[in-house]
């Protein structure tokens, strides 16, 4: 009961909130609702309760699925940040940024990869500050990027990104990192709707991308565009490769004319609009499945990208009059004031049922902290841009982590 009070004081608050139908939640929850809406009347927030009501239902219905649903029979595993070559008791995504005179990784203008989004030198960023910082974890080194022993190690391997626009930026910072190894060889580049591929030909490694925002399927139909919660038609194209690194959280957020569908569906019910948590859940519970019925452990590597967070407003970290427009240095406190997002918490849940290893590049709180690492204006949009990352810049730090754990 004290966590309940607490997580729910920590949502404003709003008078009377509307009591859900007595078929949207089971039994339980709904007596659950009465409960809090009598006592903390004043507390309850609509969107806190639909959060806390998801966490219930985690921790309810997955245990019920356990004994059922092939997907979560026989689980037992959990999320590892272990690594081999370093020692086991380190966290690598637990640490802090310290400037590092040899950074960046590479030189922008010597990258022929770069689209104008991310290319912030090109478009006349007067600050390079940002360019200078490295992760450091608390309790062991990581390893300097090598862009030979990369390309040695995965020669004739397959190595695919699938996503939205954050897959793109990691996508193309992993290419500038190892053509600034071997500026000389032999690169084709192939851009399609839908599917890009960078080949280093004489190494045989192909980094691929697919772009989809959602993982799962966005069709056509009568009704308009409809995004289908529970079907992955799409991932025959992500069969067969030796590394996958999953992307999926910026696109779900999208309201009004900013979202690409009409309808959401799962089974036969056809949905206007749902919380947006739920649906996420939904979705990231179907990418589960499919990764547990496709994926065999012994010749592909599975990681998911972990979410990437936006900078829009300074009340994340306590400064409420900014954005990420201004920002010169990262955020250099301990803990990051606007904490864990409630999407991060739908992946670990999701992540921790699947019975097939995934790696979960952990990559929220270390990019929280870097304000200071977008686009803002400095690149061919005309808006303002606090959610992708510049280039060189933050994604290198992701490639690096990735790095460790296909290296070690």
């Amino acid at each position: 009961m004290c966590f309940a009070s607490s997580f729910l004081s920590a949502f404003p608050a709003l008078p009377n909130p509307t009591p859900p139908p007595t078929h949207a939640l089971p039994p339980f929850l709904y007596t659950l609702y009465y409960h809090f809406h009598l006592n903390f009347k004043n507390q309850i927030e609509n969107m806190g309760f639909l959060f806390f009501s998801l966490l219930l239902l985690f921790s309810v219905e997955t245990k019920a699925k356990a004994k059922t649903d092939p997907v979560f029979a026989n689980n037992t595993s959990s999320i590892s940040y272990s690594i081999d070559g370093i020692k086991s008791s380190c966290n690598i995504y637990s640490g802090k940024w310290v400037y590092d005179s040899s950074y960046p990784l590479y030189d922008s203008s010597k990258c022929p990869f770069i689209d104008n989004e991310f290319n912030c030198q090109k478009y006349k960023r007067p600050d390079n500050l940002y360019l200078k910082y490295r992760w450091q974890p608390f309790s062991c080194n990581l390893p300097r990027f090598n862009g030979l022993v990369f390309l040695e190690k995965y020669r004739g391997k397959n190595i695919m990104f699938v996503g939205d626009s954050l897959s793109l930026n990691m996508w193309e910072s992993l290419a500038c990192m190892i053509h600034s190894w071997v500026p000389n060889a032999k690169t084709a580049v192939i851009r399609k709707e839908g599917l890009a591929e960078i080949a280093f030909l004489e190494y045989g490694v192909r980094l691929l991308l697919y772009r989809t925002p959602y993982l799962v399927d966005m069709v056509r139909g009568n009704i308009g565009t409809v995004l289908k919660l529970d079907s992955i038609r799409s991932g025959n194209a992500w069969r067969g490769m030796d590394v996958l690194i999953f992307n999926s959280w910026h696109w779900w957020t999208h309201t009004k004319s900013s979202q690409p569908w009409d309808y959401m569906q799962e089974g036969n019910k056809i949905f206007k609009d749902m919380n947006r948590l739920v649906a996420y859940y939904k979705g990231m519970y179907t990418w589960a499945k499919w990764v547990d019925r496709n994926v065999d452990p012994s010749k592909t590597k599975v990681f998911f990208q972990g979410i990437s967070p936006t900078h829009y407003e300074g009340k994340d970290w306590n400064d409420p009059t900014k954005s990420c427009k201004s920002e010169k240095q990262p955020y250099l406190g301990i803990k990051y004031p606007a904490g864990i997002t409630p999407a991060a918490i739908v992946v670990n849940k999701v992540l921790s049922r699947i019975r097939k290893p995934v790696h979960l590049l952990d990559l929220t709180t270390l990019s929280q902290y870097r304000k200071d690492a977008h686009p803002t204006f400095y690149s061919d949009h005309n808006t303002l841009d606090c959610s992708h990352w510049c280039l060189p810049g933050l994604p290198d730090t992701w490639n690096l982590l990735l790095y460790t754990s296909l290296i070690s």
